[in-house]
């Protein structure tokens, strides 16, 4: 489900070269806001509710908002879906405005979207107020301790995810994420400016494709690692996250509680294994 619009706009830009100012034009990343609606069945009656609002490069939005609701446990697989559609009757925000009709009976309480999803690394929330509210939407540690990957298909998975960075390409300002196999084969990319959006955006492709859970898959993502991504890693059961940046602390916290194995700095070069360093073979 490919939605319209590109994830890159042409500008005009003063490129300062050899001593002089030069007019030239360059590719720069879209941002535009992405409102998540859904519309569901109480006791009879339709009802239809604004969960979020994120700012996002458009493209892949409908993967974009399953992924979402997948990571916030209110979708569990795909028969809770009924329908994806854009809110074409708000022209003023076409192809913003992206609603989920859920099935009848799917176990929505519209009280969860009353708590902090977490969206920025400012929200004032403590580490351990997050990862209690982990616990309680029902995580797992991920228990696929046999599963082993060579250090060599590790090292190797940022080059081949760069390789497949079309916006990144173009732009030089976009985040991706990519979903690989245990052989080192790229199944699945994402990109927006958004880091938690790619890896929404794959998650939500993924689950679209009846992929999902992810178990025995690896998560590689373009920059540094957050909290936030490491609980969608957790929801997928994607129980090995490499990454090109840095882990956060908490991000670190939560990969050690919930058993799974976190790369950093990962390159040609070598890497870092912050947690589940067993899962990593010579």
């Amino acid at each position: 489900m490919i939605s319209p619009g590109k994830g890159f706009s042409r500008v005009t830009v003063h490129r300062f070269t050899d001593g002089d100012l030069i007019n030239q034009k360059d590719a720069v990343a879209v941002e535009e806001p992405l409102e998540i609606r859904l519309e569901y069945t109480v006791a009879g009656v339709l009802q239809r509710l604004p969960i979020s609002i994120t700012m996002r490069t458009p493209g892949e939005d409908f993967e974009l908002a399953i992924g979402f609701l997948y990571a916030e446990g209110i979708i569990k697989n795909r028969e809770d879906i009924v329908e994806i559609s854009y809110c074409q009757g708000e022209e003023l925000q076409k192809y913003n405005v992206v609603l989920v009709k859920l099935a009848d009976g799917v176990g929505f309480d519209p009280k969860v979207l009353a708590r902090n999803f977490y969206t920025t690394s400012s929200c004032g929330v403590c580490g351990k107020a997050s990862l209690e509210a982990i616990d309680l939407k029902g995580c797992d540690p991920v228990s696929d301790v046999d599963l082993g990957v060579s250090s060599n298909v590790l090292r190797g998975m940022p080059n081949t995810l760069r390789e497949k960075q079309g916006l990144f390409e173009r732009t030089g300002g976009i985040h991706a994420a990519g979903l690989f196999n245990t052989s080192g084969e790229c199944l699945l990319v994402q990109e927006d400016v958004g880091r938690h959006n790619a890896v929404d955006k794959l998650v939500g492709q993924a689950f679209l494709k009846s992929m999902v859970p992810l178990e025995r898959h690896i998560l590689t993502v373009s920059g540094r690692t957050s909290f936030e991504i490491m609980q969608k890693a957790l929801v997928a059961r994607l129980s090995i996250v490499a990454a090109v940046g840095a882990p956060s602390s908490l991000a670190i916290d939560l990969a050690e509680k919930f058993g799974m194995t976190l790369l950093g700095f990962t390159s040609r070069n070598g890497f870092n294994v912050y947690t589940g360093a067993e899962r990593v073979r010579g």
